[in-house]
């Protein structure tokens, strides 16, 4: 008997192919954002600044395949980053199923559309400055990054134990 449950339910992170670990990003376009990182305290600033290469409408990179070339600072998602990563925005794919929960009803691969991360706040569209145009990190501190999307349900469904 074949399960009909989605991948992400049925695959661990660590046994998903290529494909399916690229699928879980939703397009949001927060971990594309500035961060900056309390030395007292450790926290995690977030701000309004993306990076160059984002576009702040599409919420997707202009140069994906070339990033790494193009921004240094740029980091590729993997597992063992995944693990430590502190700053990863709450409503992230990565994230909900790292700390054992399902993906919202928002996210594209339930959607079917990446217009429903829109449609609940969980992207930057049209809410983030290039950092071309920033100036100083500081001067741009926001909160919205690092918080649940305004209009979207919490995420409250956790995995079955099966995975």
């Amino acid at each position: 008997m074949t399960s009909t449950a989605p991948f992400w339910q049925t695959t661990s992170l660590d046994d998903m192919t290529t494909e399916q670990w690229e699928s879980l990003c939703d397009g949001c376009g927060r971990c594309c954002l500035d961060k900056l990182r309390d030395d007292e305290t450790d926290a995690i600033i977030w701000t309004n600044v993306s990076c160059r290469l984002l576009d702040g409408h599409s919420c997707l990179c202009s140069d994906y395949h070339r990033r790494h070339r193009r921004v240094s600072e740029c980091i590729t998602l993997t597992l063992s980053i995944l693990r430590e990563a502190d700053w990863l925005p709450p409503s992230c794919a990565y994230r909900l199923l790292r700390d054992g929960f399902d993906l919202p009803d928002w996210h594209p691969l339930r959607s079917g559309t990446h217009e429903t991360v829109h449609k609940v706040g969980a992207s930057v569209r049209d809410r983030c400055i290039n950092e071309r145009d920033a100036g100083m990190l500081e001067d741009h501190e926001v909160d919205w990054p690092g918080e649940w999307p305004e209009h979207a349900p919490p995420c409250t469904a956790p995995l079955s134990s099966d995975t």
